[in-house]
């Protein structure tokens, strides 16, 4: 008899404010009826409370890429609502109002028009963003081919590229300052009427994974220390070839029998994510492992070490990922984390975070946020 799951998540018990945790409620629907089974999700208030922090930072950095486009880097404000329609104009409005020292409001006297434009300081520093991008292209190129690479035939339909451009850094026409710089690397093939970004070359060196990187680093560390003995922790951390980061919320408590058969699914080989997914058996433990390396590693590829759950949802063919998305990242909330915070629900690489900040950040990451700091006020993004 056939069953399928339902996960809903409920996102009103994800913002309140007095619990610790939400009630996932998994419905298992069979022939003969259905049988709910409910599951508690731990919250994570500091990745949580990172969708807050990036709202106005965000706003700051719409606004000044508007600005930047307009003849003359000045915008009309009667043009305003044009570019980001009539809801979101006054919350631009406010941003222009609450940051003086980066946003200038000119015009408005005879027969000008009001507008903004940026002020002395923030263009100062804006012009820093191509020294950023020059230093972001050999990362994106490199992200690129291995988004490429893990993929089932090394292609990847090019809507679903643009569809993630934002999380992945790529600038608005990487088709020119990307794809064709690069044809060594790269190329667009149209298949059944469908446009391919395809790859070109293989390149063994970059079929190396962010956590196996990690865990080259952690041995060598572990080696200089003198420290032979590994097992695990009481925090469900274990230090082996094929285990994975574990980043649990405070209030979960793993148990003893919890640990122990963590343990060995930390020991449990499995294949690499850059080998071709056609050759493993869906049902095996050891596929279902990999395919948790495969979300870890997309997740890698991006700036934030997040992304939109539909986003990531949208590459089910192209990387084997399973029908039931959501209860995977959910069985695995050591390693990710679902939020409802914000318009979307969003899904967070856990150990990328010290609480709600960004470990490690590229380039333009960087320049953003010396562009909002411009604010007077610590934003972190």
């Amino acid at each position: 008899m056939k069953r399928r799951s339902i996960v809903t998540l409920s996102s009103s018990a994800i913002r309140c404010k007095k619990s610790d945790f939400m009630v996932v409620s998994v419905r298992q629907i069979s022939n003969g009826g259905k049988r709910s089974k409910k599951k508690i999700y731990h919250r994570d208030y500091q990745l949580d409370k990172v969708m807050d922090l990036q709202k106005k930072p965000s706003l700051i950095l719409q606004l000044k890429s508007i600005i930047q486009s307009q003849n003359h880097q000045r915008l009309l404000l009667r043009d305003l609502e044009k570019e980001v329609g009539f809801v979101a104009k006054w919350n631009f409005m406010s941003i222009i109002e609450k940051y003086p020292s980066i946003f200038r409001v000119g015009g408005g006297c005879g027969k000008e028009f009001p507008f903004v434009t940026l002020t002395g300081k923030a263009e100062k520093v804006a012009r820093e963003e191509g020294e950023a991008r020059n230093l972001m292209e050999p990362i994106l190129v490199k992200n690129l081919r291995k988004l490429l690479m893990l993929s089932i035939d090394c292609r990847v339909p090019l809507e679903k590229v643009e569809f993630i451009g934002n999380e992945l850094g790529l600038p608005h026409d990487f088709k020119k300052s990307l794809i064709f710089k690069y044809p060594e690397y790269f190329s667009i093939k149209v298949i059944n009427g469908r446009a391919y970004l395809n790859l070109e070359n293989w390149d063994s060196s970059l079929a190396v994974t962010a956590r196996e990187e990690i865990f080259a680093r952690e041995r060598m560390l572990q080696s200089a220390g003198g420290q032979n003995k590994v097992r695990i922790t009481k925090d469900g951390n274990y230090l082996g070839p094929f285990a994975f980061k574990m980043c649990y919320a405070a209030g979960f408590r793993p148990n003893k029998s919890y640990l122990e058969e963590l343990e060995k699914w930390h020991k449990m080989e499995f294949p690499s994510p850059y080998l071709n997914a056609r050759r493993f058996e869906v049902a095996d433990p050891k596929t279902r492992k990999r395919v948790v390396a495969v979300l870890h590693e997309l997740l890698s590829l991006t700036m934030e070490k997040r992304m939109i759950s539909a986003k990531l949802d949208a590459f089910h063919s192209e990387y084997r990922l399973p029908s039931k998305l959501v209860l995977c990242l959910i069985k695995h909330h050591g390693i990710f984390y679902i939020t409802n915070k914000g318009a979307r629900s969003t899904v967070f690489l856990k150990e990328a975070y010290d609480g709600s900040i960004l470990v490690d950040k590229c380039p333009i990451l960087m320049f953003n946020d010396k562009f909002v700091a411009l604010s007077g006020r610590h934003v972190t993004l």
